[in-house]
């Protein structure tokens, strides 16, 4: 069976909006991500098994709000109390996970094909998601990442880089299509170019 990504039949390449007359490097760019590994891990609340000795991809969890684990494979988000989202490129990473984290301490679910994932780069991503997102961009660093909705819809936004800022944004297939076109339409006074 071939996977589908969610945004096959929506996202387009090329340019859009007010992209006439502006350097290509002052554009936004719009992409979808695909084949990535989604897992959500939580510890239970019966659980006494510390999670300092637990590492992922050579990586802890941390249990801090807004903060994220990462190296150049893997992002692990906290996504709430005892609660994490991780995205990586090593599929695989899943048996290593299944292995450590045992089902009496956690519960691991592989949401991997049930998330639309966007990434947008640019001087002006801060000014797009703000304009459907109640959070203060402002206070957004690399390495943090929040749940929240856009346009009514439930959003995992990560903060990948600065200068150009770059996020990833998950939100649930279902909501994959009206997501990306809430986005492109509040992209579009600035420009973009689809990827």
């Amino acid at each position: 069976m071939s996977t589908i990504s969610p945004l096959k039949n929506i996202h387009l390449n090329g340019q859009f909006g007010d992209y006439e007359g502006k350097d290509e490097k002052d554009l936004l760019k719009i992409t979808e991500k695909k084949n990535l590994l989604i897992v959500q891990i939580v510890q239970y609340k019966n659980s006494t098994l510390p999670i300092d000795s637990l590492t992922i991809d050579g990586l802890k969890l941390i249990n801090k709000p807004l903060l994220i684990s990462n190296n150049d494979n893997t992002r692990i988000l906290w996504n709430g109390p005892k609660n994490w989202l991780l995205s990586s490129t090593k599929v695989d990473l899943i048996r290593d996970i299944e292995e450590k984290f045992n089902e009496k301490d956690f519960a691991v679910t592989n949401l991997s094909h049930s998330k639309a994932i966007i990434e947008i780069e640019g001087k002006y991503t801060k000014e797009v998601l703000k304009k459907g997102c109640p959070f203060n961009f402002n206070d957004l660093n690399k390495n943090n990442c929040l749940n929240s909705t856009y346009n009514g819809m439930s959003i995992t936004v990560d903060m990948l880089s600065e200068n150009p800022d770059r996020v990833r944004i998950f939100s649930l297939r279902s909501f994959g299509e009206s997501l990306y076109e809430s986005l492109t339409d509040a992209s579009l006074e600035f420009g973009y170019i689809g990827k």
